[in-house]
């Protein structure tokens, strides 16, 4: 059984000029529905571009790694 990655990553909006930094175990998709105006949070401030992304085997980690992330800029 393969194990299922959570991934926590970080967004640049070029309307805001602003990062975001996220986590969620489907990158792939979740980018999709990011550019494609899905995500209430970020339809506003598309175009959006994926600037750094990292694997954790737990989902415990993805998180604590956004929370730095969004502290530590």
């Amino acid at each position: 059984m393969e194990k299922e990655f959570y991934y926590t990553y970080i967004l640049h909006s070029e309307k805001d000029e602003k990062n975001y930094a996220v986590y969620n175990h489907a990158l792939k998709l979740r980018f999709e529905q990011y550019q494609k105006g899905l995500v209430i949070f970020t339809k506003h401030r598309r175009p959006l571009w994926l600037i750094y992304y990292e694997a954790c085997l737990y989902e415990e980690d993805a998180i604590r790694r956004e929370k730095y992330f969004k502290t530590h800029y």
